[in-house]
């Protein structure tokens, strides 16, 4: 079991944060799916994703090609079927939490201007740390991430899984 990762945003944006992100994924050489509950924003990050920076494209592929399961990072809505080994959040897309067990990371990205999504990310905080899977709360402040909360994973009772 892995640790789920809160990123709050206030002052870079979603896609410099994902990129930061990934990257430190790609150099673990795990594979990434990264979820948006908007259609029209994995349409945006693909083709960012493929023309910025012209000198450091992150390869990956937007879900529903012939090739899904071989992306090193997929965007899409439904599930990671690329053998991902980290899980992306972002616009308020969720994930259950046998997924979020399953990897190992999930980063929720959010916009901590937009109340809906912090209520989700709250919501999902206070299940993932109920549930005993481990989790970080980062925040940027005065232009850097600081961890501004950790809980550990709780170990399950003998017997259980």
């Amino acid at each position: 079991m892995g640790i789920v990762m809160f990123y709050h945003l206030t002052r870079s944006g979603a896609e410099q944060t994902l990129r930061l992100l990934l990257d430190r994924a790609r150099g673990q050489g795990w594979r990434v799916m990264l979820r948006s509950a908007d259609p029209a924003a994995l349409i945006r990050l693909d083709a960012r994703l493929w023309q910025h920076p012209e000198d450091g494209f992150i390869p990956h592929g937007l879900e529903g090609g012939p090739h899904d399961a071989d992306q090193p990072v997929l965007l899409g809505q439904g599930p990671a079927v690329n053998g991902a080994r980290g899980l992306m959040l972002l616009d308020g897309a969720e994930a259950s939490l046998d997924e979020a067990r399953q990897m190992e990371r999930v980063w929720v990205i959010f916009d901590g201007d937009d109340p809906s999504q912090l209520a989700r990310a709250r919501a999902f905080w206070k299940q993932v740390t109920g549930a005993g899977i481990a989790a970080q709360y980062w925040s940027e402040e005065g232009g850097r991430w600081h961890m501004k909360a950790e809980r550990a994973a709780e170990a399950s009772p003998a017997g259980t899984a």
